[in-house]
This record gives structure tokens, sequence and C-alpha cells, in this order.
């Protein structure tokens, strides 16, 4: 696997790595937890060494489940997980990044984890309610006393992102990007660029849309929370089929997969771009960890910009859309 290096901090990682969110929820059914846990330890055994999961998915079943997975090569890996919201007991309360949340909620991910250190740490969603700067103070004090490595951000907005980097340089931001999502082009990329800071596209397959593997006539189960965004509506897959008709295209050519050409092409944006595609299934995981292999040649790249496909519906509802600080 190549490796990359996200920004300036100095954090190497695997080009491609693997976010372990729906191992513990979101697609349904919920796979195997034992199962999982071979499926993670696979990817390290093909080369994959960043890890992605948060306090919530779950909630905290995740993390305990990547804990397990990872400790026997703990000192192989890079670990990120979250902090930013509160806990009633197993449900999840609102927004709360309070310094003293943040110091207690990473003394029960490290258990979960199994580790006694945070490789990178996200503020899972920006607090309006508490000011970045106590949030980036509270992190740096968890880096100086050797608990955290590196600070993160996600799906923050560019001013949000210069504040906080002002107290503690923030080594990634992971937001949503992907080939029918490129909103972080606008202004997000080149303040990272700027910066130094790298980038970590989640849901780099379109939630799975990229695959290839959804149409109008794919029935999703009631609780999958595919079922509440409005770009997987059926007229909305009909019409966003475009971009998998491009991306065959492309892969028939080059002897690949619609999927590999999607993350082949995020690759190929920037160098301090890693994706974490997220799979339950060896198949997939090996597909997927292929596309780092994949050279999309600039002929490729100006063939898939030059066809202008304009995703249709909105890529969260309007809840969801709320809690994204812009």
């Amino acid at each position: 696997m190549k490796k990359r290096t996200l920004g300036d901090s100095g954090l190497e990682v695997s080009a491609i790595g693997l976010g372990c969110m729906g191992m513990s929820q979101s697609y349904l059914p919920i796979p195997d937890r034992g199962e999982m846990i071979e499926l993670t330890r696979a990817a390290v055994d093909r080369g994959v060494t960043f890890f992605d999961t948060a306090q919530v998915y779950g909630p905290f079943a995740n993390e305990e489940l990547v804990g397990e997975a990872l400790e026997p090569v703990r000192d192989q890996v890079v670990i990120a997980t979250k902090f930013g919201f509160d806990f009633d007991g197993q449900d999840r309360g609102g927004l709360d990044s309070r310094p003293e949340t943040i110091r207690s909620s990473v003394e029960a991910s490290l258990k979960r984890l199994r580790t006694d250190w945070i490789d990178l740490l996200y503020q899972h969603r920006v607090d309006p309610a508490v000011p970045i700067e106590d949030v980036a103070g509270a992190v740096k004090e968890l880096i100086e006393a050797g608990r955290v490595r590196h600070f993160g951000l996600s799906e923050a907005g560019v001013q949000t992102i210069r504040r906080a980097h002002a107290v503690q340089p923030v080594t990634a931001l992971q937001s949503e990007y992907s080939l029918w999502w490129r909103e972080p082009e606008e202004a997000i990329l080149p303040a990272l660029e700027e910066l130094g800071i790298g980038f970590v596209p989640f849901s780099p397959l379109g939630k799975g849309f990229l695959t290839g593997k959804i149409d109008e006539n794919t029935t999703f189960d009631s609780t999958d929370f595919r079922t509440t965004v409005p770009r997987f509506d059926a007229e909305a897959r009909a019409a966003n089929r475009a971009f998998v008709e491009l991306l065959e295209s492309v892969a028939e050519r080059k002897g690949a997969t619609p999927a590999q050409i999607a993350l082949a092409w995020v690759l190929a944006q920037k160098p301090w771009m890693v994706p974490i595609p997220g799979t339950t299934k060896l198949h997939r995981l090996e597909e997927n960890i292929a596309a780092a292999d994949v050279e999309l040649t600039d002929d490729d790249l100006q063939e898939i910009e030059a066809a202008e496909i304009t995703a249709q519906g909105a890529r969260y509802s309007e809840a969801n859309q709320r809690m994204i600080d812009r």
C-alpha cells in the first residue's frame, strides 16, 4: 500500500484508510462483530494503516470493536476517533464540546480503544455554544499530556479552521467529498492547502452509490439512514446514474471497477488527501485497496471533468444539514 502524509503534520498513513462506522450502524443489517474484527485485521494484513471510528458510532460499540481488532498491532496503525456529543447512557444527546467533556470523553475512548494514546482526535461537529479556541486549547493540553497526538476537525468551515489552527495546529479536516459532492473545492481545499492541513474525505463512494450497485429500483431497509437522504430518493437516483455511467466508461478502459475509478479520482486531486471508504465485505475491501494502484491520466481526468454532471438531491436531510458548519 502506498503511503501519504496528511498536510505538513508528518502524520503518514496508507493512501486509502478504512472507515469503520458501517460495522456498527447506519447500513443494515449490522454485521457480526467477530467478522468485523476479522475484516479490520485483514485490512492491516493488506497494508491499511489508517482506521476511522467515533464515540457516536453505536454509540461506543465501534470504538470497542476497533480497539479489540487493532490491539495486537497498535504500534503499526493510526487510529482516528471523534468527540463532540453528550450522552445520556447509551443515547446520543446534543452537541457538547466543552473542555471538561472533551477530557472525560477522551479518557473513555482510550479505554474502549485499548490504547494509551489517540493518533488523531477530531471534533465531530462544530459546537456553536463553545468557542473553537476553547476546543483547540483543550485538545492542545491533551497533546501535551501525551493522550492525543494530532488534532482534527470534521465538517468545519474555513473561519473555524483558521481560528482553531491558530491555537493548536490542525492536522486534518474530515468532510464529505466525492465525484458527486465537490462543494469543498470552493473554499475549503484552498484554505487547507494554504495552511498545510490534510484532507480526509468520508463517503468517497457516495454512500455506496458510485459503486454502480444502486439504482432507482434498489430498496433499502426502513432503518437504513439513506432513506432520509434526499439524494437517495428514487427520482434522484435515476438522474444520478449519469455519474455511474461515466465511471463505468472510464473503468472499462482502465480494466477497473467504477468504485476504483471514483477512489482514484479523489486520490488524483491532491497528494494530501486520504479517502476512508467503509465496507463490511472482504472483496469490497480488496477492491477499494486496489484503487490506490489505478493511475488516471490527464486525459482521463479531463474526460471526467468535461462531463459536467450535476448531482440531483440534497446530500443531507434538513435536520442533519443544520449540524454542518459552513
